[in-house]
């Protein structure tokens, strides 16, 4: 399997993050770590190794990036809008930095599905709700969407808001949710295992969000998988094999 490493300059961070490249051809998947993770964990993991047949026989290409959460959300000394605009530091790395270079890698431009777990599926969710533009299709594994929730403490502002898919949904209207509704699909997958509710609040935050978005026309499937999967790795080396294999 063809494996490239890059060094991503990220001027909004003034510094280069790492971007791992799996294959060499198919639709590109922009996979986001967990919480302080790296581009490497999704190899380190077992995820490239479930999806090698898929990454081999050119259906799927998968990029993966280096988390920033220990500057941003995963950082509680600083205020919840703080982190927040922090977090809009990286997206822009995501946005400006990445997303051209995986469309110069591509040969073109082609739309990201945009995936991770845990922490990770919060990023892939979120990214794909703020710029359906550039990432039309969401897989969101075990995923918290409500960043207000996360050790929060002190004002709250825009910063918080729009990056925040459990406060936005519910407010969409108008031209913008017109337009959202046709571009963007969100798939949610989540277990009833161990740490799936406690403490990680997985499962209803996943229920949550999903009747927010249908209840705003946006499509959005949920995956509720049973007692047998927790929230750990093994859980979403199956998950990539049923909702990420398959894209090609």
């Amino acid at each position: 399997m063809r494996r490239d490493e890059w060094q991503v300059w990220a001027p909004s961070l003034g510094a280069s993050g790492h971007v791992m490249a799996y294959g060499h051809w198919g639709r590109p998947i922009l996979y986001f770590p967990c919480e302080g993770g790296s581009a490497y964990d999704m190899e380190n993991h077992g995820i490239i190794h479930v999806l090698a047949p898929a990454i081999e026989a050119g259906r799927i290409k998968v990029y993966s990036v280096d988390a920033n959460d220990h500057w941003s959300w995963s950082n509680t000394s600083i205020p919840s809008e703080e982190r927040a605009r922090r977090h809009d530091a990286y997206f822009a790395w995501i946005t400006d930095e990445v997303a051209p270079a995986i469309h110069n890698d591509c040969g073109g431009w082609q739309p990201i599905v945009t995936t991770g777990a845990s922490m990770g599926a919060y990023h892939a969710v979120n990214a794909a709700l703020r710029r359906a533009d550039l990432f039309p299709h969401a897989v969101g594994m075990s995923g918290n969407y409500d960043p207000g929730s996360w050790h929060a403490w002190g004002e709250r502002g825009d910063a918080l808001y729009f990056n925040n898919p459990s406060a936005y949904v519910r407010n969409m209207h108008g031209e913008h949710l017109d337009w959202l509704r046709g571009h963007v699909f969100i798939q949610l997958v989540v277990g009833t295992g161990q740490w799936e509710e406690h403490p990680t609040r997985a499962l209803p935050s996943s229920w949550e969000l999903a009747h927010a978005l249908w209840a705003k026309g946006i499509p959005c499937n949920l995956d509720v998988w049973g007692t047998d999967t927790p929230h750990d790795w093994p859980s979403w080396q199956r998950m990539a094999v049923k909702h990420l294999a398959g894209l090609g």
